[in-house]
């Protein structure tokens, strides 16, 4: 069974006289990625920020691996939590190297395990450790930048990381590229994601579970698949059709997996192709002019899922234009 990490139990949040969150309740379990994703003011970044008490709440209680927050050191509680801003925020003085070592060294890790972690956090987002550990954040691109601001989080293996819309201002390549790399990190290091974003294409793609919010209030959480096939109420309905009607052909298949449109494994006489969960429909359909059914693989083409054409024009009628 799941360990839960992190629980709302009636939390609510006012600024003076005008409540933001307005009485929520809701767990994260150990090791998932749970998307907070809403409009502008829809109180997700607020409730972000209360789990690590940059805001209090107003009632309520959040508790943190099973503890309330509130009994928590201050320190030690931002120590154990990673953030991650769309603001990058990283100390233009410092190099790369000490940006990342920062956390590591205020809970005062070895100098040589400090070292050996950030060479091995570079190596693992692509960046050479030897090209990049002295530069400083004016010699970085925005998503290199961005790279460096995850590392920092990460860096000291926090069992929470909050990331507030971290990738909302990047071009959309940079983007999906920053996307994978959370999925990947997320992977290797198996921490506890709360993510916020206004974008339910990307709650797609990033969540294990999401939670829709709007007016302060929590509509649904649910699995990207049950949110694409039960939507709540009209809310969440139209909330998801306005992102999910975008570029349709240039919808990723593994998007389309996740939202329920699958079909169980083809007997061995069928014939099929394959295609990679990152190739778009458009891909998918000119693969399948010879075939009725698709092999889904990953990158290391270990078997993901599989796809046929009637699934794939089931999506496109049930997807609203």
């Amino acid at each position: 069974m799941a360990k839960t990490m992190i629980e709302f139990q009636h939390v609510k949040k006012d600024f003076g006289n005008h409540s933001v969150i307005k009485d929520i309740s809701f767990e994260v379990q150990e090791g998932e990625i749970f998307v907070l994703v809403g409009t502008s003011g829809s109180g997700k970044t607020t409730t972000l920020k209360m789990i690590n008490q940059l805001f209090v709440q107003t009632e309520g209680d959040i508790l943190f691996n099973g503890k309330k927050i509130k009994d928590y050191n201050l320190r030690e509680l931002r120590l154990n939590v990673g953030y991650v801003l769309q603001q990058i925020a990283l100390f233009p003085t410092m190099t790369v190297e000490q940006n990342i070592a920062l956390i590591p060294e205020m809970k005062h890790f070895k100098k040589e395990d400090i070292k050996r972690r950030v060479d091995q956090l570079l190596g693992d987002v692509d960046l050479d450790p030897e090209k990049y550990r002295n530069r400083h954040p004016s010699d970085l691109s925005g998503g290199e930048q961005q790279r460096i601001g995850i590392l920092r989080a990460i860096a000291s293996e926090p069992p929470v990381v909050l990331f507030d819309e971290p990738f909302s201002a990047l071009d959309p390549l940079v983007r999906n590229q920053l996307q994978d790399l959370v999925l990947k990190l997320h992977q290797k290091l198996k921490n506890t994601i709360i993510f916020v974003t206004h974008d339910m294409d990307e709650a797609l793609k990033l969540g294990d579970r999401i939670g829709v919010m709007n007016d302060g209030k929590l509509l649904q959480v649910a699995t990207p698949k049950e949110i694409a096939q039960n939507p709540e109420n009209a809310f969440v309905e139209n909330f998801f059709s306005a992102t999910v009607g975008k570029n349709l052909y240039k919808t990723p298949i593994e998007k389309i997996i996740r939202t329920g449109f699958e079909i169980p494994e083809p007997h061995e006489a069928e014939p099929i192709s394959e295609i990679n969960a990152k190739d778009t429909l458009e891909k998918a359909f000119a693969a399948m002019a010879e075939v009725e059914i698709l092999k889904v693989v990953d990158e290391d083409k270990s078997t993901v899922n599989w796809v046929d054409r009637a699934s794939l024009f089931r999506y496109l009628s049930e997807t609203k234009h």
